[in-house]
């Protein structure tokens, strides 16, 4: 079977996460796949209560992110940049 992609991205989700979340962030040092996902919880949760309906939504959505994508492509910026 033929996996989907979005925008080139893994899935949807990694896409919007990256897009919404990291897209023009810059980082002093190459973000693991761990951190990428750390601080993306923390901004989405951010204003959510504990054990909400929001925050069980956006912890499943986030379960579909391909971190390891993410962190790659903020690499490749980074090279590309000379940062």
């Amino acid at each position: 079977m033929k996996q989907e992609t979005y925008n080139g991205w893994t899935n949807y989700a990694t896409w919007r996460i990256n897009l919404e979340l990291f897209d023009g962030m810059e980082f002093d040092h190459y973000p693991s796949d761990d951190e990428l996902k750390e601080l993306a919880e923390d901004i989405v949760l951010e204003g959510c209560s504990k054990d909400s309906l929001a925050q069980s939504y956006a912890l499943a959505f986030m379960s579909d992110v391909n971190w390891s994508e993410i962190a790659s492509h903020v690499y490749y910026i980074e090279e590309k940049e000379g940062v």
